[in-house]
């Protein structure tokens, strides 16, 4: 069977628990149709790039299953009927990803460590030097009013 990928958006004013029941309802879609989900990964509630529908915000959740082309189909039928979800995308994998996908390995960067001394950038400045001319050492301006 083709393997898939679901992921949908659902309303910011949500409960934590309405969104599991939205990943319950699309699991039960996808076994009563013959399909089998591999993965639910509930990403939480996360920023928007733009305004949805008056949402800033969004709940993400993602399902890896396999299944048969149709109940693809009745699943993003049922999705798009959904006043609680405001996108959705579906997309055909070649292999699921093994283990937690990359949202949920946004804190490997916190453990990457520090990253040392980067050296001398060059271009700016010291700014604890203070090497800037004092305004009292200029030239004055030329008064233009009088010619």
């Amino acid at each position: 069977m083709p393997l898939y990928e679901h992921v949908f958006i659902a309303r910011q004013d949500l409960a934590q628990a309405q969104v599991d029941a939205l990943a319950q309802t699309a699991t039960e879609i996808i076994e009563s149709n013959g399909g089998r989900v591999v993965k639910t990964e509930t990403w939480g509630l996360r920023s928007l790039a733009y305004r949805i529908a008056k949402n800033r915000k969004g709940h993400y959740v993602m399902l890896d299953f396999d299944a048969p082309a149709p109940v693809v189909a009745e699943l993003e039928r049922q999705t798009q009927i959904n006043e609680d979800v405001i996108r959705y995308m579906t997309i055909r994998v070649d292999a699921h990803e093994q283990g937690p996908s990359a949202m949920m390995r946004r804190n490997e960067r916190n453990e990457r460590g520090d990253r040392g001394d980067r050296g001398d950038r060059g271009g700016g400045r010291d700014r604890d030097r203070g090497d800037r001319p004092d305004r009292g050492d200029r030239a004055p301006r030329p008064d233009f009013a009088d010619a």
